[in-house]
Parts: structure tokens; sequence; C-alpha cells
């Protein structure tokens, strides 16, 4: 069932209580809903701040499919998580207002974000990158189990490029250019201090230079994107010169899922080194 604005409160998707009692829960009843592509456009740039940001991200609907499989596997759940209840939900960004280091992932895990209501928590691409940023000084601890474990990250926010989770973790290039405002102006909103984006794969790639050619992007960085597009690179780094006199540093990262975590393709020394210059930055 759809979160509905009312006097009453709101209504959650999968288990139907209008008080929803989730730690950190970012909507009110006056949040509004966003059912298609020009409302995403339309309440992303409308957002003043992260906060109200974050609020319309976790309760966009623009997304039939997204919808529909978020909460389906909400509702079915996976055995090991059978007696969790999951959030069910699009997954905004965490981190503070005022960080200097984004990084752009690709999306919530089915049995990950979207069970745990924060991204890169409660699965073991979390482990791997919330481990890699306590190493590099810029998370509180090493874990990421679930919202309300305490975790607080320093200087550093985490978005993904589609906020719910899709079917075979892989969102269509329509359900990401629907998605593409919230990031849009959440970057925006991040660029007075803004100074490094380290971006997790393919996918974010092509999302994250989409989101930084778009207009208020553009504005608020004072940047031009160059052409062609850098080409994705693990390591690869690309230097943006702002009009201010400042650079804003994009660094391409394989992505810590488990095909290439597992596989060795992606080492924690390999992941330290991305963090360790997007620190220095």
């Amino acid at each position: 069932m759809a979160r509905e604005r009312g006097s009453r409160g709101q209504v959650h998707e999968v288990t139907g209580r209008r008080d929803t009692g989730w730690p950190g829960d970012p909507a009110t009843a006056s949040t509004p809903v966003a059912r298609t592509a020009g409302d995403v456009t339309g309440l992303g740039a409308g957002a003043d701040d992260l906060a109200e940001l974050d609020a319309r991200v976790s309760v966009c609907r623009a997304c039939a499919r997204l919808v529909a499989w978020r909460e389906s596997v909400a509702q079915t759940r996976r055995r090991s998580f059978a007696g969790d209840r999951y959030w069910g939900r699009p997954v905004s960004g965490f981190g503070p207002a005022d960080a200097h280091i984004a990084v752009v992932g690709l999306a919530p895990a089915a049995h990950g974000g979207n069970r745990t209501g924060r991204v890169f928590t409660g699965d073991r691409s979390g482990d791997w990158l919330v481990a890699a940023l306590h190493r590099a000084g810029l998370a509180n601890q090493p874990t990421s189990v679930h919202a309300g474990d305490g975790l607080a990250l320093r200087g550093v926010r985490v978005v993904a490029a589609v906020r719910c989770a899709p079917p075979g973790n892989r969102p269509t290039t329509v359900e990401r250019d629907t998605c593409l405002p919230w990031l849009a102006r959440e970057i925006a909103l991040l660029a007075p201090t803004l100074r490094s984006i380290v971006v997790l794969g393919g996918f974010a790639w092509q999302a994250l230079w989409s989101a930084l050619r778009h207009r208020t992007v553009a504005a608020a960085l004072d940047l031009t994107v160059p052409r062609p597009l850098p080409r994705f690179v693990h390591g690869g780094e690309t230097l943006l010169a702002r009009t201010c006199g400042a650079r804003l540093q994009v660094i391409g990262c394989y992505h810590v899922s488990q095909q290439n975590t597992f596989t060795g393709r992606l080492t924690e020394p390999m992941l330290d080194a991305v963090f360790t210059r997007a620190a220095g930055a």
C-alpha cells in the first residue's frame, strides 16, 4: 500500500502502519510523493536542503517496476531475514550535509538497503565500503548493520544513482534517468564543500556525468563537463576546474559487489588507495 498524505499520518507500503517507527525515517505526513518522472524533476529541484530531499526520495513511487519489486521483496523476505521488518522503500543518501567527499553507488541491494533502510547497510558490499571508510578515518566504526546502529560518517556522504532496489540488481536506463534529478539535486546541495566524488562502477559513472551536466549542478559547481566524457577505469581520475579556482576530483572505482571482492578484482588495498586520494583532495 502506498504512503499517502493525510491528517492521520502515513501508511507504510509494506506494514500498513501509519507510524513507521523506523530509526531516522525522514518523511512526514506532509512529504509530497513523486509518482511520475515529471514529479521527480519538480520535487528534486524544489528541495531546499538535504533533509527535505531525503524525505522526498524516501517516498518516491515514480518507477512502477521498481516499486513492485522492492515491495514484493519486503513482503516475501529472504529466509535468513524472515523475522526482520523490511524498509521496502527508496533509500536516501547518508552522511553529513557539509561532506567534502561523495560516494556514488549503483542502487540499494534487495536484502541490504531495501531491508535496513540505509544505503550500503546490512550486506557484504556495505561491509566492504564502510570498513574502508573507517580505515580512511571517514567513519566512526567499521560496520554498517542496520539503521540506528550508531554509524556516523565523517566528511563523506554515500548515495546511489538509483534509489530503489532493482530486479537482478540491474536498473534500466529509463529508471536511471528518472532518478537523475534526485542525484543532481543532492550534488548541487553538497557543492559548497564538495571536493571529491568516488564513483563505484560503470553504471554509476554514467549517471554521475549525466548529473554533472545537469544545469543546476553545473551552476552550483561552476564547472564545465569535458567532451568526450572520460572512460570508466578503476583508479582513473578526472580533475574538473571550477570558476571559483577550486577543483573537483572524480575517481572511478570498481564496485564493492561480491563479484568483484570475492574474485579479487577489487582488493582492500585498492579500495584504500582510492579513499586515501579522495580524502587528500
